[in-house]
């Protein structure tokens, strides 16, 4: 079985914010596998089934915790399905990268990045992948917390919104062949065709503040 993740805060009101941007991707996801989603409240996740190509059992999931408590929903769902940590895929917002870039890595640091520093800490591994998506972070002396728990300005969304079906693509072809050479020189610092900054080399992760994630969320009941 793999597992596909995208992270963000569960709500109406942070549902348009970059933060969210890998429930964005798992949702195009579950449109395109014709997948529903279900709430598993022994979880903390809301789950959607679906299958590979090859005919492998693919569970999408949204954790309901909260971006920084992300681990206590993933590490029990892995577990309860028998997987290991490469069967899990993370797709999460990056406030290093200009909006709508896409990152792609084997595995690695969390990068300062809050949701993904908790599956680390959940999991006692760093060996999955990740598809990082660019949000930017907003004006000179912008709160970066307030920027990444806000809305983008049009510009800015309209290149994240491009990059959503782009890294979907790049998901499901890492779940079905893994993290091949071929992916990782076609998603790798892709950006919207639009887009004035120049692509990326394939540049080591940077560390994000740990404002970037949701320090004022409530933090429900994660017990199964």
């Amino acid at each position: 079985m793999k597992l596909v993740a995208g992270l963000g805060n569960p709500g109406r009101d942070y549902d348009r914010t970059p933060h969210n941007a890998g429930f964005h991707v798992v949702d195009l996801l579950a449109q395109r596998l014709r997948a529903d989603w279900k709430n598993a409240r022994a979880f903390n996740a809301a789950l959607a089934r679906a299958s590979l190509e090859n005919g492998e059992p693919l569970l999408l999931a949204k954790p309901l915790t909260y971006m920084n408590r992300s681990g206590g929903a993933l590490a029990p769902l892995l577990r309860y399905h028998n997987g290991e940590p490469g069967d899990l895929l993370v797709i999460l917002d990056d406030a290093n990268l200009p909006p709508g870039r896409i990152r792609v890595r084997p595995d690695g640091s969390a990068g300062g990045h809050n949701g993904l520093e908790d599956i680390i800490q959940c999991l006692g591994s760093t060996l999955f992948p990740r598809i990082r998506l660019g949000v930017g972070r907003g004006a000179p002396g912008k709160d970066l917390a307030n920027h990444v728990l806000g809305l983008l300005p049009p510009g800015d969304q309209a290149a994240l919104d491009a990059a959503l079906p782009v890294a979907a693509d790049a998901a499901l072809e890492l779940v079905q062949k893994g993290v091949t050479q071929d992916l990782l020189t076609r998603f790798n610092g892709w950006l919207p065709p639009n887009s004035t900054t120049p692509r990326e080399q394939d540049a080591p992760a940077t560390t994000t503040p740990r404002g970037q994630d949701a320090p004022a969320t409530p933090k429900p009941n994660v017990s199964p």
